[in-house]
């Protein structure tokens, strides 16, 4: 595979959809016993969209997931549509119809973007409070998350941060809020420096559609306003890109 010549680029390639989902479900089953052993404590921030579907489907329904000391762990959201919890659009939706309801987490284990303030910016700061609470942070400090899973879609966006916004350059902020130009909702999402600050970065990609955006990031120099994964790049030795076949054929 000729990707890049950056050496610490590392793609873990999976068979089909169903191989990809399995390899998901082993970096969270093994991330979170990995930080419990050391602190008692996982934190992890999932994505949403259609990509994690399958990976969600297992962590509700295998063995090593739903064994999981559940009340260890804490959950959170890297972004969400500003849209009613039981729209078809709500990533907490997503999560809570394919695995919340099938294992043994607490429900103040369980943290949400909220989306039912009338103020988006109100709503963006209740969850930046929030994620201080849980972290136990001091005003200005950062979290650092065990694991973060992300998606990436076919203009190279991550989490919430889309190409040529505001939105990456948000260092201040631990979640800031996507205002959005046409007719998709808008959206609140974690900012890159929380992302930065994980302890390991997972980027699933799947599907044909996918592949050119996937050999472009890959391949590309940083550039962050066209490709917002790429600020991401000073600590990519701390993010696997767990993609399928379909979306690695072009590597």
């Amino acid at each position: 595979m000729s990707v890049s010549t950056d050496s610490r680029i590392k793609v873990v390639i999976a068979c089909d959809t169903e191989a990809l989902a399995l390899r998901g479900l082993r970096f969270f089953v093994d991330d979170a016993a990995k930080a419990i052993k050391a602190k008692d404590i996982f934190y992890v921030a999932i994505s949403g969209g259609s990509t994690p579907r399958r990976f969600f489907e297992l962590l509700g329904s295998n063995p090593e997931s739903r064994n999981l000391p559940w009340e260890k762990i804490q959950l959170f959201w890297v972004d969400e549509r500003y849209v009613p919890t039981d729209s078809q659009w709500s990533n907490y939706k997503l999560a809570a119809d394919t695995f919340l309801s099938k294992i043994d987490i607490p429900v103040e284990n369980v943290h949400r973007i909220p989306t039912e303030y009338d103020d988006f910016n109100v709503a963006a700061k209740s969850y930046e409070q929030g994620i201080q609470a849980v972290f136990g942070l001091e005003s200005g400090q950062c979290p650092r998350f065990d694991l973060v899973i992300l998606g990436m879609s076919d203009e190279g966006h991550v989490g919430s941060l889309f190409p040529n916004s505001y939105a990456p350059f948000d260092k201040d902020d631990l979640a800031c809020v996507v205002y959005s130009m046409d007719d998709t909702q808008n959206r609140i999402t974690l900012t890159h420096p929380v992302l930065k600050a994980a302890a390991h970065l997972t980027v699933i990609v799947s599907g044909k559609s996918k592949a050119e955006i996937l050999k472009k990031v890959l391949t590309s120099d940083p550039d962050d306003v066209q490709y917002p994964i790429h600020a991401l790049w000073p600590v990519l030795d701390r993010i696997t890109f767990l993609v399928d076949i379909a979306a690695s054929k072009l590597l």
